[in-house]
């Protein structure tokens, strides 16, 4: 394992869940604050961190549509729970006196910046961490295809998806036991399995785009700064 990144420029997902730690719902200030002190050190490495956090935390919006409800609506409120996720995690990074800038898909001058490509760009060049909320700023799609887009637009040279556990299972290892774990997978292995990485959407557009998906488990301190430089658990999806 080196000691130097693997990588320089990285967009990490989290899950809204993840924030919520223990909890039931809302936003575990200890766990934002852990996540953050590891983003902390992949910049004091040197490497370029985007992050997109979903909002599951807070609200979903096919939870509306379920009920009968529109499903429009429904993912636009979503969409402000990532927001709220999004300035509790770059809160969490600022008390590191890590430079943090959040952009939202959706206009909200007074809260955050408004997300664009140039702006993005511009700040990565700053030295800051980017923070994406407002998912695509379009209903039907998920946070997770806002972190394949994201990606793709600010040149990431992989995709950090910090999820339960520590890789891709051929089933919900908590439920299955028996579950196969896998090291290595192609975009189109995913996709032909029908594994719940990423939605459909976002590992096509990633396999598009030949950036890798790289599976870890959220809630092992350390672990994302460890996997940057090469060892840690994590099942990497690639072509290559």
């Amino acid at each position: 394992m080196s000691l130097e990144p693997v990588y320089k420029r990285v967009l990490l997902k989290a899950s809204g869940e993840a924030l919520m730690g223990s909890q039931g719902f809302g936003i575990d200030v200890a766990v934002a604050d852990r996540i953050a002190s590891d983003i902390a050190e992949a910049r004091h490495m040197g490497v370029e961190v985007g992050v997109v956090v979903g909002g599951g935390n807070i609200f979903r919006g096919v939870a509306v549509a379920s009920k009968g409800g529109d499903r429009v609506t429904g993912d636009h409120m979503g969409m402000l729970g990532t927001i709220i996720n999004a300035l509790a995690l770059a809160t969490s990074l600022r008390k590191l006196n890590i430079d943090t800038v959040v952009l939202s898909a959706i206009s909200m001058p007074e809260i955050c910046e408004s997300f664009s490509q140039r702006a993005t760009l511009y700040h990565l060049s700053m030295g800051r961490v980017v923070i994406f909320a407002g998912g695509t700023g379009n209903p039907f799609f998920t946070t997770d295809s806002a972190a394949a887009l994201r990606a793709a637009e600010m040149g990431a040279q992989a995709i950090f998806k910090g999820t339960q556990v520590d890789g891709i299972y051929s089933a919900d290892p908590k439920k299955y036991p028996d579950a196969t774990r896998f090291d290595r997978l192609t975009h189109q292995e995913v996709l032909d399995r029908g594994l719940a990485v990423m939605d459909v959407a976002a590992v096509a557009l990633a396999r598009e785009n030949s950036i890798p998906i790289i599976v870890f488990s959220i809630h092992e301190k350390g672990g994302f700064t460890e996997i940057l430089t090469g060892g840690g658990l994590k099942t990497i999806v690639s072509d290559n």
